[in-house]
C-alpha cells in the first residue's frame, strides 16, 4: 500500500508536462521575483556597486547553477512532490524530512510574500491614477498604508490571482501565465531602463553599477552575495524540485539550468540599470534598504517628466515579478496536498490559498495595526521572513548538495551531463557548494558576521 494516499492521483496529474519553452519561462518566472528588483539594488548599493555585482555573478556560477541543476534532476527523477522527491529519487526514508522542509518553507514564504505583492498592486494603481505623486511625504504615506487595513484587501487580491493561475494546472495555467507575463516583463524592463539611463546625471549611476572598485568589498560582502545568488534562483524552497517533476525526459537539464541562470542574471543587470541611474539622477542614496522602492523611488518618479506613467510601469513590473514567484510558491504545497491527501487540484488550491491568506493576516497586522505582534524587537512579518529566508532556505539547499553529492547513486543518469561536465558538477556539489552554503547559513542566521 502506498504511504501517500494520493500517489495515483498525483501521478495522473504528473502526466501533464511543461513544454521545453514553457518550463524555461516558468522557472525564470520563479526566480525573477521581488528579490532582484527590490532586494538586489539596495544590497548592491550597500556593498559598493559594480564590484559586488561581479561577485554576485561568481557566486551564481559557484553555488547557483550546481544546486539548481541538482534540484531539477532530483525532481525529474522522483516525479513526485517536493516532500517525496528525495525518497523517490533513491534516498532512504530519513530524507522525507528534508522534503517536508521544502514544502513548508515556500508555504510560509508565500504567507508574507503576498503581503508585499499586494503593496505593489496598490502602488501600481495609485501611481497610474496620479494619487501616489500628489503627496510630498512618501515615508508617511507608506507607513500609514501598511499600518491600516487596506494591505489585507490587496493581499487577498494577490492570493486570488495566484490561485486562479495555479488552479488551471501546469500547462494550462502556470506555463501560459509565464509565457505571457515574462515577455511582457522584459518589455517593461527595457522601457524603464531606457528612461533611466537617459535621465540627467544618470551616467554616475551607470558607473556606480558597472565600474568596479574592488577595494570596497569585504568578507561580509562575499557572504551577502552568496546568500543572494542562492535566494534569487529560488533554491532550497522546493520550487525547482516540483517543477523538475513536470519536465519531460527529453529536456536537457544542463541547458535549462544555464537558461534560468542567464535569465536571472539578465533581470538583475537590467534592474540595476533602472534603479541606480534613477537614484543618482535625483540625488537619492542607493543604500536605503527596502524603503528605496516604496519611498525614495516614488519621489524620483514624481520629479521626472511623465513620472506617473513611468512610475505606474515600474510598479506593474514589480507586481508581475511578485505574482510569477507567488504562483511558483503555491504550486509546491498544492503538489504535496494532491499527493498526500488525494485532493483534486481545485480543492488543494482553494484550501491552501485560504489558509495562506489567514496566516498572512497576523503578519500584515504586526506592521502597524497590532504592534503587540512583535517579539524581540521584530514584527511577526520580519520573523517569518527571517526564519524562512535565512534559516530554512539555506538549510534546505545545504541538504540538497549533500544528498546529490554523497548519497545519490542515480545522479549521473538523472543530470544527463557528459562525463567531463558531470565530474565538474559533482566536484562542485561535494567540495565547493556545501562549504559556501554552510557559510551562508551561518551568516544569515546571525552566527557568523564580520
Amino acid at each position: 500500500m502506498n504511504q501517500f494516499k494520493g500517489e495515483k492521483n498525483l501521478l495522473s496529474e504528473k502526466k501533464e508536462r511543461f513544454s521545453s519553452a514553457g518550463f524555461i519561462f516558468a522557472a525564470i518566472g520563479s526566480s525573477v521575483g521581488l528579490g532582484n528588483m527590490w532586494k538586489f539594488p539596495y544590497i548592491t548599493g550597500e556593498n559598493g556597486g559594480a564590484a559586488f555585482f561581479l561577485l554576485f555573478i561568481v557566486c551564481l556560477v559557484l553555488i547557483g547553477l550546481p544546486v539548481l541543476l541538482a534540484e531539477l534532476a532530483i525532481g525529474r527523477s522522483g516525479r513526485g512532490s517536493a516532500a517525496t522527491a528525495f525518497v523517490r529519487a533513491g534516498g532512504g526514508k530519513n530524507w522525507m524530512a528534508v522534503g517536508f522542509l521544502q514544502v513548508l518553507a515556500p508555504f510560509l514564504i508565500l504567507s508574507f510574500y503576498i503581503i508585499v505583492a499586494g503593496w505593489t498592486l496598490n502602488y501600481a494603481m495609485i501611481a497610474f491614477s496620479g494619487q501616489l505623486f500628489s503627496s510630498s511625504n512618501y515615508a508617511g504615506e507608506f507607513s500609514s498604508f501598511i499600518s491600516g487595513p487596506m494591505p489585507m484587501v490587496w493581499q487577498g487580491i494577490a492570493i486570488l490571482i495566484t490561485a486562479g493561475v495555479v488552479i488551471l494546472g501546469v500547462s494550462g495555467g502556470i506555463e501560459k501565465f509565464n509565457k505571457v507575463l515574462i515577455p511582457g516583463l522584459v518589455v517593461l524592463l527595457f522601457v524603464l531602463m531606457i528612461r533611466a539611463v537617459t535621465l540627467p546625471g544618470a551616467n554616475e549611476g551607470v558607473a556606480f553599477f558597472l565600474k568596479p572598485d574592488f577595494s570596497v568589498l569585504t568578507a561580509e560582502s562575499a557572504l551577502v552575495a552568496l546568500g543572494h545568488a542562492f535566494f534569487s534562483l529560488s533554491l532550497g524552497m522546493g520550487i525547482l524540485l516540483t517543477y523538475g517533476s513536470y519536465v519531460d525526459k527529453k529536456q536537457s537539464l544542463g541547458t535549462a539550468a544555464l537558461a534560468v541562470g542567464a535569465g536571472d542574471l539578465l533581470y538583475a543587470f537590467i534592474a540595476g540599470l533602472i534603479i541606480f541611474p534613477t537614484t543618482f539622477s535625483f540625488g537619492i542614496a542607493p543604500d536605503q534598504g527596502p524603503s528605496l522602492i516604496f519611498i525614495a523611488l516614488p519621489a524620483a518618479f514624481s520629479a521626472m517628466p511623465f513620472g506617473a506613467f513611468f512610475g505606474g510601469l515600474f510598479f506593474i513590473l514589480l507586481a508581475i515579478a511578485a505574482l510569477t514567484s507567488a504562483v511558483s510558491l503555491l504550486e509546491v504545497p498544492v503538489s504535496f496536498a494532491m499527493e498526500r491527501w488525494n485532493w483534486s487540484r481545485k480543492r488543494s488550491v482553494w484550501i491552501l490559498s485560504l489558509v495562506c491568506f489567514l496566516l498572512s493576516i497576523p503578519s500584515a497586522m504586526s506592521l502597524g495595526m497590532f504592534p503587540e505582534l512583535s517579539f524581540g524587537g521584530k514584527a511577526l512579518f520580519d520573523w517569518v521572513d527571517f526564519v524562512t529566508s535565512n534559516i530554512m532556505l539555506p538549510l534546505g539547499g545545504l541538504l540538497v548538495t549533500i544528498f546529490a553529492g554523497y548519497f545519490w547513486k542515480g545522479a549521473a543518469e538523472a543530470a544527463g551531463l557528459k562525463a567531463g561536465w558531470f565530474r565538474v558538477w559533482l566536484f562542485m556539489l561535494r567540495y565547493v557548494a556545501p562549504i559556501l552554503v554552510f557559510l551562508v547559513l551561518l551568516h544569515t542566521s546571525g552566527i557568523l558576521s564580520f
